[in-house]
């Protein structure tokens, strides 16, 4: 298998997380933005990461690669048996796709914006240096426009929903080892997966390791919800 991805994308991390879980190997190819993304859509008819690679068949978006290992690769199980808890699962899943995802999204790039490490080491790994150099150096007073056309600036309410969020996270961890049931389900790797982008894990490897964004990955309080997902990367021997 090939696993077609930009490093630092929360949903690579999700597939990543999956074929760790399920003991499968797949040539990681880190995607070069813009060429890259070219011939990524002649494989799979899109230009997003991840895709993933499986002899004939191409696969892209990462609920749809997890339903797919799920299916062929069924040891062990990410989704419970059970119709009610695979839909609890399945929910929460995409909650941490679209909703949790957002928030996160936001806040790391009004974080990038005025950290230029940050941002720099953010580029995919196939960024060529000179364009990787050209980001780091540019002020972040040149790219707050380039943030407000976009919309992507976290804004006080945004900000509260994500707290929010990640308040609610915090009590259902204190109260169980997992999101749903005794087990590790897809609805845990799909939250991990956002988590490492608001305080990144030691393998992210320098200068990310330990740098977490403003107000979320510093936060204290969130400290035992960053345990609990480092807990389970340890499960996975990522820790």
């Amino acid at each position: 298998m090939q696993l077609h991805q930009f490093r630092h994308s929360a949903f690579c991390e999700k597939v990543r997380l999956i074929l760790a879980v399920k003991g499968l190997h797949a040539d990681l190819i880190e995607v070069v933005p813009g060429m890259g993304q070219v011939a990524l859509f002649r494989l799979s008819g899109q230009r997003q990461v991840p895709v993933l690679v499986d002899g004939e068949e191409v696969l892209a978006d990462s609920t749809e690669i997890a339903l797919y290992l799920e299916q062929r690769h069924p040891q062990p199980p990410l989704l419970p048996a059970d119709g009610a808890a695979r839909a609890r699962v399945l929910l929460m899943e995409d909650w941490a796709d679209t909703a949790l995802a957002a928030g996160v999204r936001q806040a790391l790039w009004q974080a990038a914006v005025a950290d230029p490490v940050l941002r720099s080491a953010l580029l995919p790994e196939a960024t060529p240096s000179p364009l990787r150099r050209l980001v780091g150096a540019l002020p972040g007073g040149v790219l707050a426009p380039l943030n407000d056309t976009v919309s992507e600036v976290i804004n006080p309410l945004q900000a509260s929903q994500l707290h929010r969020n990640l308040d609610q996270l915090l009590v259902l961890v204190r109260h169980s080892s997992y999101l749903e049931g005794e087990r590790l389900t897809l609805a845990d790797l799909a939250v991990v997966a956002q988590l490492s982008l608001l305080l990144f894990a030691a393998d992210a490897g320098a200068p990310l390791a330990g740098r977490g964004v403003r107000g979320f990955g510093d936060n204290p309080l969130y400290g035992p919800l960053f345990a609990w997902r480092d807990r389970i990367l340890a499960e996975l021997g990522r820790g």
